[in-house]
């Protein structure tokens, strides 16, 4: 499987280090307009194969794409002091339309997925630029953020955090929402679960586990001034399911269409994702309090989208 990756900063190369190391494709190739980073980047990341399964990692131009089954993007631009959200997000939407009309002329049959921030917003901004039926073009969405949840909730129990069960829906941003009305774990809700093993589930807990979910980037980024290993490894997990065609649900962001209680924004639910890309969208039961969140979860989304400039 041959993947690209657009953007060779801090997400797009931890993201190529993860998918080498974890043998999610047989060729990696990094584009960048700074093409000495990229070349430095594919250098580092070759010298690890000995290591792991055999990969071939290269970089150059958009040509080298030609042939990718998906091409990941982590391109764009930072933000400005004293810019607003829908500046970046105007400069931001003139970076993909340069890159997306690179990527469709060399690899048209590639799937797209987006890790650019604001996430859910770039992923619109593909859906339009690109022309790509649903479902071929999806964003990174939750999936982090569900990961969080799901290892600070273990974390409290005692277990694996492959044995909890949890998302976090809406935007990947400051409306996100925690469905704590379905977490569970080894079938049971988590404060019952939680019980058994002796470790009490309180409101107090709930609050900080919530707080925590919503605040780590803000922590790690004050910290080392990027996220980057955590979603690096989601992104080669979702290389792997593609690769495999393994219909796992996943909450990544995509358009909704006017069926959606949602419609009219780019968010995420969980979906259905193997070879093709989404498969099919699935509609969660919720709490009330929880649909209401992630309605206006879906407003705020729509109307940032609906005012960048050039679109």
């Amino acid at each position: 499987m041959k993947i690209g990756i657009v953007g060779s900063g801090a997400v797009g190369s931890s993201a190529a280090f993860a998918i080498v190391m974890s043998g999610a494709a047989s060729e990696v190739v990094l584009v960048d307009l700074n093409e000495a980073l990229a070349r430095a980047q594919a250098e580092d990341i070759l010298h690890a194969t000995p290591f792991v399964r055999p990969t071939r990692v290269s970089a150059g131009d958009y040509a080298l794409l030609a042939g990718a089954d998906a091409v990941v993007l982590c391109c764009g631009v930072g933000q400005r002091p004293g810019e607003t959200r829908l500046q970046l997000l105007t400069r931001n939407t003139a970076v993909f339309r340069a890159v997306i009309s690179h990527v469709m002329e060399y690899a048209p049959g590639a799937l797209l997925i987006v890790a650019t921030n604001p996430v859910d917003i770039m992923t619109a901004v593909t859906c339009r630029l690109s022309g790509l039926p649903a479902g071929r073009v999806f964003g990174s969405g939750t999936i982090l953020d569900t990961a969080r949840f799901r290892t600070l909730l273990a974390e409290h129990a005692g277990v694996a955090p492959q044995s909890v069960h949890a998302n976090v829906l809406g935007e990947h941003g400051d409306s996100e929402v925690l469905i704590w009305s379905s977490a569970h774990i080894g079938g049971l809700p988590v404060a019952e679960f939680s019980a058994q093993m002796g470790r009490p589930f309180t409101p107090e807990t709930q609050a900080e586990i919530d707080d925590a979910v919503r605040r780590a980037a803000y922590r790690i980024i004050e910290g080392k001034g990027a996220t980057n290993y955590g979603i690096g490894a989601g992104i080669a997990y979702l290389v792997r399911v593609i690769r495999d065609d393994a219909r796992a649900v996943l909450t990544v962001s995509a358009p909704l269409t006017s069926e959606s209680e949602f419609a009219g924004s780019c968010l995420s639910l969980p979906r259905v994702v193997g070879a093709s890309g989404i498969i099919e969208t699935v509609h969660p039961k919720l709490a009330e309090e929880e649909r209401a969140a992630i309605q206006q979860s879906a407003r705020v989304l729509a109307e940032a989208a609906a005012g960048i400039e050039g679109l």
